[in-house]
């Protein structure tokens, strides 16, 4: 099986870490990992704000670069339900506005193949117990993407609860936004701050030390929010998590 790492914007510019754990816990895993360095963003962001139109060529460059890989992986439910979610749409639109169905040919043969980081673990692998050790207790945030566009559902509890030494935590209000939403916080700071205010107190009654979630961009605005209560938890990408292992624990 050939597998790429789509390891998008964010990550590249502020999370690299989440990267090379998850080559490392792939690797370990026995699955070798390639890194097109042709890949560029997904176009998320422009398609958000409205500029589908700009977003197309984005999408096609997407498609090409990976389009020979058997599973595409990215610790991004956002990036990943932009792939499989938005695409389709995007070459639907293309086709309703008369021109023809060019992108949606091009777009289709990588959307089925796009997986979020668990789901390729628990779907394609087929594994939970990845072998981690990570001697904390840690409450999980499911996403709006991984919750609502992926389906995310157990799958990152699964593969959390067979962690060697973690304690996890119910989260109060899990299923609620943390406020980030990408131009959302932006647009609507005064929102978006409260948001994630409810969110962070909601952490801090588990009495956990670590929240963890499977989209460093709601981690971002999870821990700024954190940093500004003086909070005593950290977010940590669940990818780091599960790469930890006893003779190489995370930090």
């Amino acid at each position: 099986m050939r597998v790429a790492l789509f390891l998008t914007c964010v990550n590249d510019t502020l999370y690299p870490d989440t990267g090379r754990a998850v080559v490392k816990l792939l690797t370990r895993l026995g699955v070798d990992v390639d890194f097109p360095e042709a890949q560029t963003c997904c176009g998320q962001a422009h398609y958000n704000t409205g500029y589908r139109h700009e977003t197309e060529p984005m999408a096609r460059h997407f498609a090409d670069v990976f389009r020979d890989y058997d599973a595409i992986v990215t610790p991004s439910g956002s990036c990943g339900a932009m792939v499989r979610e938005l695409y389709p749409r995007m070459g639907e639109r293309a086709r309703s506005e008369g021109r023809g169905d060019g992108l949606a040919t091009v777009l289709a043969p990588v959307v089925p193949k796009t997986y979020e980081l668990t789901e390729f673990l628990v779907d394609v692998l087929g594994v939970t117990d990845v072998g981690a050790y990570y001697p904390h207790r840690v409450t999980y945030h499911p996403t709006c993407h991984g919750l609502r566009s992926l389906g995310l559902g157990e799958r990152p509890l699964r593969l959390l609860r067979a962690v060697k030494g973690l304690e996890l935590v119910e989260l109060p209000g899990a299923d609620e936004c943390c406020g980030f939403g990408g131009t959302f916080a932006l647009k609507n700071a005064d929102v978006s701050a409260a948001m994630g205010a409810d969110k962070v107190r909601n952490a801090e009654s588990t009495g956990a030390e670590v929240l963890c979630a499977a989209d460093n961009s709601c981690l971002m605005h999870i821990g700024g929010t954190m940093t500004r209560l003086r909070t005593g938890m950290r977010p940590v990408h669940i990818a780091e998590i599960l790469a930890s292992t006893e003779e190489d624990p995370a930090v």
